[in-house]
């Protein structure tokens, strides 16, 4: 297959596959799929909810069609997946999305089609699992009538210096000669250039480490935060200080949530696991960082109590910030919400306020607040809890405000001097 005799479709339309979509869709004839009919309505009036494109780049995407009908995906040969790969209540992996658009795709496969996956999964989850649902749905054969590849998304959520032409794509196919097709193809979007690996498996293995040695990496300066609170000692003062060195990694401590770090590690310890070996670093990561909002809350809980001397039933607490990172909508995983069932549990009452998240999109027991309706002089605790710019851009002085004559401060997040916040991580 040539890239130019290419029809292709990408399927699942979130932040990995708009932006995919949009970028081929400048230089080639795309279909954008998507289940979710409100989310095509809304893309084909030129808005992305996730604002990870703006109005006029869907638009400028002259080649790019919106889809919710299979029927429109029947004259594709080139299927990219990018639908979300979530975890259960248990920390196992959740393929029943990536599944339900194998079996879908499967109903229309062809000879020669090729399917390529960007979702984050496990090592043999693309040959193992999705190519035989491919082949029982089609009655096609594996590298004979129909082929596979795997190139792992990159996408940062509301980051607009790095986006998607900006950074180096992984890329594999199921033969060697696929292989140099996929890559072509996304050679042919990708400024920053593209890295062929070795095997599909090597590719799904690259994808899935990369976000396991950030939330190792993050965990380890988590607990080293706890230590030196215990120790009076500034954290954010003792990183500086360390960072000095030339190959200090600058990570920070935080609440690690999102669609990424705090989701792709079980998905390698679960594949681990079943290949009986129990992993003890990135599981041992894993508990100290999903600890981390009942740590918080504790904390927050104690200093209130310590400086008003108001038990936790009497408690105000005003969290800013909801989504799991800054400048962003997006909510998946956030950890504030664990803070916040933290501290109602012990009877705290709490407000939350986030420009980036509109009330419908929370649950109803949230109160969500415009910065406008925040009560002044009110709260016991005010939470800083994603350093999104506008708050930065509101100053210590107006956040202040909102807190009661014997309120606490606790700056998760470094957005304001530590002379001028009562706690921090």
């Amino acid at each position: 297959m040539i890239i130019e005799d290419i029809k292709l479709a990408i399927i699942g339309l979130g932040y990995v596959g708009l932006p995919l979509a949009a970028a081929f869709g400048n230089t080639r004839d795309v279909i954008g799929f998507d289940i979710n009919q409100q989310r095509i309505d809304e893309l084909k009036l030129f808005h992305d909810e996730t604002l990870e494109l703006s109005s006029e780049e869907i638009r400028d995407s002259k080649n790019l069609n919106f889809s919710s009908d299979i029927d429109d995906l029947r004259d594709a040969n080139f299927y990219i997946v990018t639908v979300p790969t979530p975890i259960d209540s248990l920390n196992a992996p959740d393929l029943s999305p990536i599944l339900k658009a194998t079996e879908m795709i499967g109903a229309i496969l062809k000879k020669g089609d090729v399917v390529v996956y960007e979702s984050t999964v496990y090592p043999g989850v693309t040959e193992e699992v999705c190519v035989p649902i491919l082949e029982k749905n089609s009655d096609l054969r594996f590298n004979k009538d129909f082929f596979a590849g795997y190139s792992p998304e990159r996408i940062n959520p509301g980051d607009k210096e790095h986006r998607l032409k900006d950074i180096v794509k992984v890329t594999s196919g199921s033969t060697p000669e696929i292989a140099n097709t996929i890559d072509e193809l996304y050679q042919s979007i990708i400024e920053a250039g593209t890295f062929q690996a070795a095997s599909i498996k090597v590719a799904e293995a690259a994808k899935v480490i990369e976000n396991t040695q950030r939330d190792v990496n993050i965990a380890l300066i988590n607990e080293l935060s706890k230590i030196f609170t215990l120790l009076d000692v500034d954290t954010e003062e003792v990183l500086n200080a360390a960072g000095t060195k030339w190959n200090f990694l600058p990570f920070r401590p935080g609440l690690v949530g999102g669609h990424c770090i705090g989701v792709d590690p079980y998905y390698l310890t679960y594949k681990a696991q079943e290949h009986g070996y129990e992993p003890e670093i990135i599981l041992a990561g894993r508990r100290l960082n999903d600890g981390m909002s009942s740590y918080v809350a504790d904390n927050l809980i104690a200093a209130m109590k310590s400086k008003a001397g108001s038990s936790a039933g009497q408690q105000k607490v005003l969290i800013m910030g909801l989504t799991f990172k800054e400048n962003c909508p997006d909510l998946r995983n956030s950890k504030v919400f664990d803070v916040i069932a933290a501290l109602k549990s012990h009877g705290v009452h709490v407000d939350v306020c986030d420009p980036w998240v509109t009330a419908q999109k929370v649950d109803q027991e949230i109160n969500v607040l415009h910065t406008e309706d925040i009560r002044k002089d009110f709260y016991d605790g005010i939470v800083l809890a994603v350093g999104h710019d506008l708050f930065i851009e509101m100053g210590i002085e107006d956040i202040q405000k909102f807190g009661n004559k014997n309120y606490i401060l606790y700056d998760l997040k470094y957005l304001f001097p530590s002379d001028s916040t009562d706690l921090r991580l």
